[in-house]
């Protein structure tokens, strides 16, 4: 049987790399679905580790088995003194994304039994990868400052006790909130970048902290997970509402891509920009107005106005780093709580690779030289 090859997309854009029934996009519509259920739903009435019980285990969780999952995630908050340790080494003008790929790749030394055939080791996978992340995550923040780390209180949910091991104070039931709907928001997101370089990475057969630790170094690059850290760049460097039209006539211009606008899929806003609106005035009306908010809204504006006819609108990028600010959250910590919320989408993608696995092994298209000769150094 001949194959014929497809014909080459840059970026695989457009084409097919997996089935998968964990997420859904209708990017003219503006639509997002966790198996099946609308995001606003899931904003409006669900918890993160409700929704990442769903996402990897493919529906929601009775009281009980939600309750157990819970419990275990709290039991697992905890690192080992070894990681902190390795944790304290790491140079203080390191990126956190850098950090936390390395510390979840070092999980996989201390848990290194791989069986991928027994459903209780995919399940403590998935524990202890949910509960981790996030103490490493704030773990790593104070450390580089040579603070010693804020241990979990099991008092709190997972979305408040991320909170408070950044301060030591506990969260505003609000702030918890928004911050626990921010999860959600970015839980997962079909085949992006990261969760397709978390399939490839599981399709070897690796364990499942690599598998983490490479979706984690995929996300860190600019045009994936750190585009909210340069939307606030965007906004200090425009500085003021009048501003912002010759901001964005100088991008067109150069045709300069605006941080936190346009998206590969959606060709309308972003329903998760959407709900992160609403979240941010909910926070400003309570704790005051960002000063930046009047200035994002306007570039919001302008740019609809000028791009919307090619189907750029806000993206899930533009409003989340106003929301993290207003949290009190470094800039440099976005990125890496985008990862802790995506833990649980490249979690749901490794346990549907697992089921069908067939390694990655795509084609390319040569366009090197051929049946060149061999110089001898002398002849160079």
């Amino acid at each position: 049987m001949v194959t014929l090859a497809c014909e080459y997309q840059p970026g695989l854009e457009g084409i097919p790399a997996a089935k998968s029934s964990i997420s859904y996009v209708d990017g003219k519509s503006g639509i997002l679905e966790y198996r099946g259920i609308k995001i606003e739903e899931l904003a409006q009435k669900s918890t993160f580790l409700e929704t990442a019980y769903l996402l990897i285990w493919g529906k929601l969780p009775n009281q009980e088995e939600l309750k157990e999952f819970e419990t275990e995630i709290l039991y697992h908050r905890r690192i080992k003194y070894r990681i902190r340790d390795m944790m304290k080494c790491f140079p203080e003008t390191g990126h956190p994304m850098d950090a936390l790929q390395t510390s979840a790749a070092a999980l996989g030394l201390f848990y290194s039994r791989r069986d991928l055939e027994d459903p209780a080791y995919i399940r403590k996978a998935v524990v202890r990868l949910i509960a981790k992340i996030p103490t490493m995550v704030a773990a790593f923040k104070l450390m580089r400052k040579g603070n010693d780390p804020i241990q979990p209180n099991d008092d709190l949910d997972y979305a408040a006790n991320f909170l408070y091991m950044l301060t030591e104070r506990k969260p505003d039931p609000l702030e918890a909130k928004i911050f626990e709907v921010c999860l959600i928001l970015h839980a997962e997101h079909t085949m992006n970048a990261s969760t397709f370089s978390a399939r490839v990475t599981a399709s070897t057969l690796t364990d499942p902290y690599a598998v983490i630790a490479s979706a984690v170094g995929t996300l860190a690059g600019p045009l994936h997970g750190g585009a909210n850290e340069e939307v606030l760049r965007v906004l200090q460097e425009i500085g003021t509402v009048d501003r912002v039209q010759a901001y964005v006539e100088e991008c067109m211009a150069r045709k300069k891509r605006i941080m936190g606008f346009g998206h590969r899929v959606y060709k309308v806003k972003d329903p998760r920009a959407i709900i992160l609106q609403k979240l941010a005035e909910q926070l400003f009306e309570k704790t005051g107005r960002d000063e930046f908010y009047d200035t994002a809204q306007e570039l919001e504006r302008v740019v609809e106005e000028n791009l919307g006819h090619k189907g750029i609108y806000a993206n899930v990028d533009f409003y989340s780093g106003l929301v993290y600010r207003k949290l009190g959250i470094p800039t440099d910590l976005f990125t890496p709580i985008f990862a802790i919320a995506r833990v649980a989408g490249w979690l749901a993608h490794w346990n549907e690779q697992l089921a069908v696995n067939k390694i990655f092994r795509p084609t390319q298209v040569y366009q090197g030289d051929r049946n060149q000769p061999y110089i001898p150094m002398e002849e160079r």
